[in-house]
């Protein structure tokens, strides 16, 4: 199933003006369970950075948690890489539209290449290392770009179905995954091996974000690689599923999972 091509038809629907853009966010923002937790997350460790706080969003996307960081902290400064040219491109005019392209600024770099000494009290890394088939690698360059108690906040598919894989034999609901997802065991010890000292992990996604993410995300893509003409349909399905989609991520995000289709990692240098 093809991932990109979706995200990129809805990107160009909702970027014809900033407020088109926030909007977009917004519904990303609730939709989204990842989203929930990883704000919750950054909440949390607020208190712990420097108010002038160099943050780094290692594959940024279309910039949504760069938007979210540059709310939580107007004193932080975000740098935000991604590989994709348009949409560092993109996203460095919408914030420049904005008026916050003093403190939020995109770069083009590759993850397995990129490094910088020392320079970020915190990284964010959500949804990106399943598309990285050197993961060791990204993990070692983001811990030597880290300051010295610098945090790393990651949210990937964990291998209890993650990518809805629930069987050996089955393939990855998106085709951009280069692996299906980590065990809490593996991602621990690359992380460790990588240079953090210290790594607390813990499931999402558990059976309400699972039924959640079927309904709000695995059933609209579906039939938008079937056909465009389901554009015209979506807010339609939308307006049923809403409600009960924000509930089973309310539910999610606020209990205990002993494992869950994702994970959840805090990892510091």
């Amino acid at each position: 199933m093809k991932y990109d091509p979706v995200k990129r038809s809805l990107g160009k629907v909702f970027n014809t003006t900033p407020f088109a853009r926030k909007l977009f966010y917004r519904l990303l923002d609730t939709l989204l369970l990842r989203t929930w937790y990883i704000k919750k997350e950054i909440r949390q460790i607020k208190g712990l950075l420097p108010r002038e706080a160099q943050f780094l969003d290692a594959g940024a996307g279309f910039g949504q948690y760069s938007y979210f960081l540059s709310r939580v902290s107007k004193t932080w400064k975000i740098t935000a890489v991604d590989v994709k040219e348009d949409q560092v491109e993109d996203c460095n005019q919408f914030f420049n539209k904005i008026g916050r392209a003093d403190r939020v600024h995109f770069e083009v770099a590759d993850l397995t290449k990129f490094q910088q000494q020392e320079i970020y009290d915190a990284a964010l890394s959500v949804d990106v290392m399943e598309h990285i088939e050197n993961d060791v690698g990204v993990f070692k360059n983001i811990c030597n770009s880290l300051k010295q108690g610098g945090i790393l906040l990651i949210s990937t598919p964990s291998d209890k179905g993650g990518s809805d894989v629930q069987h050996n034999h089955e393939e990855s609901f998106i085709d951009e995954h280069v692996r299906d997802g980590y065990s809490i065991e593996d991602i621990e010890e690359k992380l460790k091996n990588a240079g953090f000292s210290f790594v607390d992990s813990k499931y999402s996604y558990g059976k309400p974000g699972v039924l959640s993410w079927k309904l709000s995300m695995k059933y609209p893509i579906i039939m938008l690689n079937k056909s465009k003409l389901f554009f015209l349909i979506l807010p339609f399905y939308y307006i049923l599923t809403f409600p009960f989609c924000l509930l089973l991520n309310y539910i999610d995000v606020h209990n205990f999972h002993e494992s869950g289709t994702g994970l959840i990692v805090k990892a510091i240098k």
